[in-house]
């Protein structure tokens, strides 16, 4: 107590206080300050991570930004150069490329019902990796049973990546697949560098399960061309290794 004391009245110190009281307020800050810490931790630990956009129920899922197409590459390493050298191109702009390709898919039984239609563009959908859209009768044909805006078939554009895709399983994959199989018909453009293909099955994809087929399906197949003429066009598809008869 005698420490305690000041030496002309016998008060305390009041110089202690001061310093009492900014050692609270020290802890007090440090108090406020580690929840506040505590919290942030937790919300960054909380914090999920970012996903990848996923694909909406029905369609493909979306390609990465940095694929490119195995035939793409092809396309422009060995195909355009070969072609310049062929045809004599002044300019690499002029060598003839790819377009699109239509598949297009005819339902005959779906004027007795109509729910084959859904199956056909189901199963035209796993063909093409795209979702196709649903064809209808423009008039009605009292001889076929047709009504006007009657489904009667699915159909799908391809272009870019999933072009080059579908091109390359038709021409490694399902083609061999034909039965009796003895090459395709170097005929059949139309004058201006667009070819088409029918296939009388559409199993030959391995995409089908044939376990799950109702009915065979045609199908025709379009490849559209930049080309200006038939041998043009011929001579790109021939470089994409199309099975041409000789």
């Amino acid at each position: 107590m005698a420490e305690a004391k000041s030496d002309k009245g016998g008060k305390p110190a009041k110089a202690d206080k001061p310093a009492a009281k900014a050692g609270k307020a020290d802890g007090a800050a440090e108090a406020k300050a580690a929840p506040e810490s505590k919290g942030g931790e937790g919300k960054a630990k909380g914090k999920k991570p970012e996903k990848a956009e996923a694909a909406k129920p029905g369609q493909p899922k979306p390609l990465p930004k940095d694929y490119v197409a195995r035939l793409k590459a092809v396309y422009e390493k060995e195909i355009v150069p070969k072609l310049v050298k062929e045809f004599g191109y002044k300019n690499a702009m002029q060598v003839p490329k790819l377009d699109k390709i239509v598949l297009n898919m005819g339902v005959g039984e779906a004027v007795n019902d109509t729910k084959k239609v859904s199956a056909a563009a189901a199963d035209l959908a796993l063909i093409a990796g795209q979702k196709p859209i649903i064809t209808r009768a423009r008039k009605a044909i009292s001889t076929f049973k047709v009504r006007e805006n009657m489904p009667i078939g699915a159909k799908v554009t391809l272009r870019k990546t999933r072009m080059y895709e579908f091109l390359d399983r038709l021409v490694t994959v399902a083609l061999p697949r034909v039965r009796d199989f003895r090459g395709l018909d170097p005929k059949s453009f139309d004058g201006r560098g667009n070819y088409a293909i029918g296939v009388k099955e559409h199993i030959i994809f391995p995409e089908i399960d044939y376990d799950k087929v109702e009915s065979m399906l045609g199908l025709d197949i379009v490849v559209c061309t930049t080309a200006k003429t038939d041998a043009e066009a011929r001579a790109l598809l021939r470089a994409f290794n199309f099975p041409f008869r000789q």
